[in-house]
């Protein structure tokens, strides 16, 4: 049987977590065009309001004969287009149902054809509707893509279970709901063409954060309070500086905007961007982050003068005249959606009077237990209010979060005066008139998992309205900003009016989230006029340069075919880097500015752009190839040859490519002095580097280079060597040759008397000379030794364990350091005479804390290996430190436990540190603890019992060994036996006692729980006098504990009469699972916003 009917043109559900389809790989084993999937929904094509849309209902007999082939539906047709759904009921080469939507008339249908469809298919149970399987999905049907679908629908398991519902009678029923699109090149789309506003891209999921931006523009006081943050000595990065720009440009601009800049500023990183919050967690967060930027400006308070509204909670005692109240100011209200058909509902519950009565009566101070009234009114209301809807809450039942999309309307104008004001307060001002009228809606489509979130706004509150979702912006009329947001079902007729069936019903899943309203008394004000003298010039200044730097790197990409860059070093970089930068080799290329000229640019030409540049002549300029060597060192190799010299630098650089370089860098070596010109080059010239070392001042440097004959002795130059170092011409001097320094230092001595190429210096060699002195007169008295320090050098920042987030101090260190030297340094540092006192613990960079294991005692060799992590190439910088009362070997001997004792009498917890010998039992635990503390009796029994997550999770026998089950960084409580559990009947029974609060309806545990013996039979209220009298509980507080019986997190409270252990004979909990409870309504609860998404983390701005 088939029925097709229309609708309404509202989206499928969107099910988050639904398994997204993908292209079909596997082999068919039928004929025709393979069913497509899809991985992600098309945004190419938009769907317009007067889509045609229907329903299509197909009930498959005898589905079991259907086994191991496909089967068709028969054709419906909606918005003039044939159409059928094809099902596999054994499934599609998986062992799950398969199911596609597919274009019916396909094969007879012209070359190019193409529709859009936004459609759903489901599988009804038809024991109970809500669990019911709907998928739904996006796609633009074609010649090549003809059908498309779910491979994985649902699991054949679950289908053909009888006792799930989905087949009844052998019956299945089938439903496709398909809604036609008219396609939309939303490529060619210009928003700001066609309603003069732009959008916000979306960087992944930040459409939340977009949708919450445009409605905060779009309120001219706010745009012009953020325009007159001052900014003018901001450095880029700040929050107002961010805003301001964004503002600016959505003001001004032709196209979508980034946010980029902005969520930068937040301290965001890229995966903050892909994780969406909520947004009624991100207004508050921002306007609490820019009211405090807005201190001591001339827009301090503005965000208080738009937003901030007052109420007075009150508690009224009836048979006394007694009052409380208390005023609390509010930035938004949360609206209850769940039990309330509109706005003005929500307002009714929001002000609805509480009874304090019978066992819920007010404490007064002054008059003790009374009936009372308590309730809230609000003193005034703010020019701009925002209405937070609460369509998220906590399903018990299921233990999850859900969304509430049931049908909740809200008006165009919102009047709070309504029936004399039963909203305000007596001390309200009732000269203002609380008339509000709409100026935006925000909407969530989706579910609890996840969604998508857009804005309704009126700019200027005129009838129009506009639509803003991320990119794109469309005009809008009232209906589809009001009623089509208002959630809940719709009910669609049926076009056979012969068949009698049930009305059918679709979900909307797309529903107002928050509203804003804007006070019609403050209308003009708060949609002002901005000028352009609003703008700070500044800013505009700024924003003109960010994008002529903008256009200027497109420009230059374009042009990037036309252009290369290559790399030259002076003498004057390598005087600049050595001994400051870099010790080893000559230049870092990395910090040389780079040339940008024309690929086909001669070389020639450059030289004689440097010698307009430098003031160097083309004749006293030779450029020196410069790569890698064999041992991993960079030197200049060869000059380039006059033919090198009349390449372009487009050839240079594929000539360097070929050598193996990334990029073509060379070195400049110019005419010495007394020469005019450089001295042609012979097969025997090398060109020598020379670094100058000082022992006394231990300093290196470069001093310049020499093109000297290989066969001459280094003997030769010696005297010039002194000349260039200042020193006196007969000066003794060291020679070394810097050969390497990775992974170990090479520097090795020259001799002077035998030529360079007998001590096999070539071009491109350093060579590093000095001072003779004797080997005890400095600290690094040569080259080689300096060069080992430099390399294995550290600094090492300690922190101290109990403070792991600040330097202590930092010590200079070598990574060849054992164990030995650096607890020794740190203990000179400390001022301590035992190094062996000091416990060291290696740091976590990404989690900025120590290790859970400290370093043991000579565990590690060198520094070196106690910074290093995981990935051999890094290391770290910090160790902390602790300070011990007993040498670190001799206590990795014991084992340290932290024991939280608790007294008899009082009713109090001390902590102990106990050292046992490892091996030892609880039993040696007991007696040393015993020697400790004072006992209530000499003979008096100790339980010993580990606390987790605030319930009781292990009790330990004395007979047991500490280090095999106990976790030394959990304390163990230990408590004495009570006397009255010596006495226990067989029935009597000892129960584990936690204390909870509620917190959003939630089970919050804290505190310590406790052993407490309950008697076969007794009540409640016999055990609350006992309990009390445990605590030694005033009255006034006792009164206010409720108690209940606790299993898996649920408590079913208890009353006064009831027989407790009667709750505690079942059966189907283990011991650890069920408890007594003591409900403590006075603590504190923690302000956590009840719309966030289950899997939604706290929206948070670090800047």
């Amino acid at each position: 049987m088939t029925m097709v009917t229309p609708r309404a043109p509202e989206p499928p559900p969107q099910d988050q977590d639904e398994e997204m389809l993908v292209p079909q790989q596997e082999v068919e084993v039928f004929e025709g065009p393979q069913p497509m999937e899809e991985s992600m929904p098309a945004v190419d094509n938009e769907s317009l309001p007067d889509a045609s849309t229907s329903r299509f209902t197909w009930k498959i007999e005898s589905i079991s004969k259907h086994s191991g082939r496909k089967t068709h539906s028969d054709v419906f047709v909606v918005g003039g287009y044939s159409w059928r759904v094809l099902v596999f009921p054994t499934g599609n080469n998986v062992n799950h149902l398969s199911m596609y939507l597919d274009v019916a008339d396909a094969k007879s249908l012209p070359t190019g054809w193409s529709r859009s469809a936004q459609f759903s298919l489901a599988v009804i149970n038809q024991l109970d509707s809500k669990h019911s399987v709907r998928k739904e999905v996006t796609h633009t049907f074609n010649s090549r893509e003809s059908d498309w679908g779910f491979t994985s629908f649902m699991p054949l398991i679950d289908l053909y279970d009888p006792s799930k519902g989905y087949i009844v009678n052998d019956q299945c029923i089938i439903e496709a709901e398909v809604a036609v699109r008219k396609i939309v090149d939303y490529w060619n789309y210009d928003s700001k063409k066609e309603t003069g506003y732009v959008g916000l891209k979306n960087q992944g999921a930040t459409c939340y954060m977009n949708s919450l931006l445009q409605t905060l523009y779009h309120i001219p006081y706010f745009r012009k309070a953020v325009y007159h943050m001052p900014t003018v000595d901001t450095p880029s990065g700040s929050i107002p500086l961010a805003l301001q720009s964004l503002f600016y440009r959505l003001q001004h601009g032709d196209n979508s905007i980034s946010t980029k800049e902005l969520t930068k500023s937040f301290g965001w990183d890229s995966y903050e961007s892909f994780m969406q919050h909520d947004v009624q967690e991100l207004n508050r967060v921002l306007c609490e982050k820019l009211e405090d930027k807005m201190k001591g400006t001339i827009v301090e308070g503005t965000i208080q003068k738009l937003f901030e509204g007052h109420h007075m909670n009150y508690i009224e005692c009836i048979g006394v005249d007694y009052k409380s109240t208390r005023k609390e100011s509010f930035y938004d209200l949360a609206l209850d959606v769940k039990g309330c058909s509109d706005v003005y509902a929500s307002f009714d519950k929001y002000v609805a009077v509480e009874m304090l009565d019978g066992d819920n009566k007010y404490q007064s101070e002054k008059y003790g237990l009374q009936d009372a009234k308590k309730g809230m009114l609000f003193i005034d209301f703010p020019p701009v209010l925002q209405l937070q809807l609460k369509r998220f809450e906590y399903d018990h039942a299921r233990d999850i979060m859900v969304k509430i999309n049931d049908r909740y309307e809200f008006p165009l104008q919102l009047d709070l005066d309504r029936d004399d004001g039963k909203y305000l307060s007596p001390e309200a001002d009732r000269s203002v008139r609380n008339l509000y009228t709409l100026h935006s809606v925000l909407v969530h489509s989706g579910g609890v998992s996840g969604g998508h979130y857009y804005a309704f706004i009126r700019p200027t509150l005129s009838n129009q309205w506009y639509k803003f979702d991320d990119e794109r912006v469309t005009k809008e009329d009232t209906k589809r900003a009001l009623e089509e947001q208002y959630g809940g079902e719709e009910e669609l007729p049926h076009t056979n009016p012969g068949l009698n069936m049930n009305p059918l019903k679709f979900t909307k899943y797309s529903n107002a989230y928050m509203l804003v309203y804007i006070r019609e008394s403050d209308k003009e004000k708060i949609v002002c006029d901005l000028e352009e003298t609003d703008i700070n010039e500044d800013l505009k200044t700024r924003l003109r340069k960010e994008d002529e730097d903008k256009e200027n790197k497109k420009k230059e990409k374009a042009e990037a075919h036309m252009f290369t860059t290559f790399k030259v070093a002076r003498d004057h970089d390598l005087a600049a880097q050595i001994g400051r930068d870099m010790f080893f080799d000559l230049v870092d290329y990395e910090k040389i500015h780079p040339i940008r000229v024309l690929k086909d640019m001669p070389f020639n030409q450059v030289k004689e752009e440097f010698s307009k540049e430098f003031g160097i002549p083309v004749h006293s300029q030779r450029f020196w190839w410069w790569s890698k060597r064999q041992n991993n060192t960079y030197r200049p190799t060869r000059p380039l040859t006059q033919q090198e010299e009349s390449y372009t630098v487009g050839q240079l650089k594929d000539a360097a490519i070929r050598m193996n370089s990334s990029e073509l860098r060379l070195y400049l070596e110019v005419v010495q002095e007394n020469h005019l010109t450089l001295a042609s080059r012979t097969k025997d010239d090398i060109l020598l580097f020379f670094k100058l070392y000082d022992p006394e001042k231990e300093e290196l440097r470069y001093v310049g280079n020499l093109l000297l004959k290989a066969s001459s002795k280094p003997s030769d130059i010696v005297p010039k060597l002194n000349e260039i170092a200042g020193f006196q011409p007969d000066e003794d001097i060291e020679l070394y040759e810097e050969i390497k320094f990775e992974p170990n230092i090479m520097c090795e001595p020259v001799d002077c008397d035998v030529s360079f190429s007998l001590n096999q210096i070539a071009d491109g060699d350093i060579l590093c000379y000095q001072k003779r002195c004797s080997l005890d007169q400095h600290r690094h008295p040569n080259v080689s030794s300096f060069f080992e320090y430099v390399h294995n050098r550290q600094v090492v920042h300690f922190r101290l364990l109990e403070k792991p987030k600040q330097d202590d101090f930092s010590l200079e260190l070598s990574k060849r350091s054992t164990y030995d030297d650096v607890v020794e340094k740190v203990a000179q540092h400390l001022g301590m005479d035992d190094p062996s006192k000091l416990r060291l613990t290696q740091h976590i960079p990404h989690l900025q804390q120590p290790k859970h294991q400290y370093i043991k005692y000579r565990s590690i060799d060198h520094l070196s290996d106690m910074l290093l992590l995981r990935n051999p190439n890094q290391m770290s910088d910090i160790l902390y430190y602790e300070i011990l009362d007993i040498p670190l070997p001799e206590l990795q001997g014991l084992i340290t436990l932290r024991v939280a004792f608790h007294q008899a009498t009082p009713n109090e917890v001390l902590f102990h540190i106990i050292r046992l010998p490892k091996g030892s039992a609880y039993s040696d635990l007991i007696d040393d603890l015993k020697s400790k503390v004072k006992l209530s009796r000499s003979d008096a029994e100790l339980r010993l019992f580990q606390v987790n997550n605030n319930k009781i999770w292990k009790v330990y026998q004395p007979t047991e060994k500490i280090d095999a089950v106990h976790d030394p960084n959990v304390p163990l409580h230990v408590e004495e036996i009570p006397e009255e559990e010596k006495s226990a009947g067989p029935r009597d029974r000892l129960v584990h006692v936690v204390h909870f609060f509620k917190d959003n309806q939630h089970i919050q545990y804290y505190g310590v729980p406790f052993f407490f013996l309950i008697r076969e039979g007794e009540a409640l209220s016999d055990i609350k006098v006992r309990i009390q009298k445990k605590f030694e509980v005033p009255d006034e507080q006792f009164l206010k504990w409720k108690f209940a019986y606790v299993a898996y997190n649920r408590p079913d409270y208890l009353q006064d009469s009831d027989i407790v252990l009667s709750r505690f004979q079942k059966n189907i909990y283990g011991p650890w699972e069920q408890s007594l409870g003591l409900e403590h309504s006075d603590m504190p609860t923690k302000r956590a916003n009840q719309n966030r998404h289950s899997f939604e983390k706290p929206v948070k701005i670090y800047n």
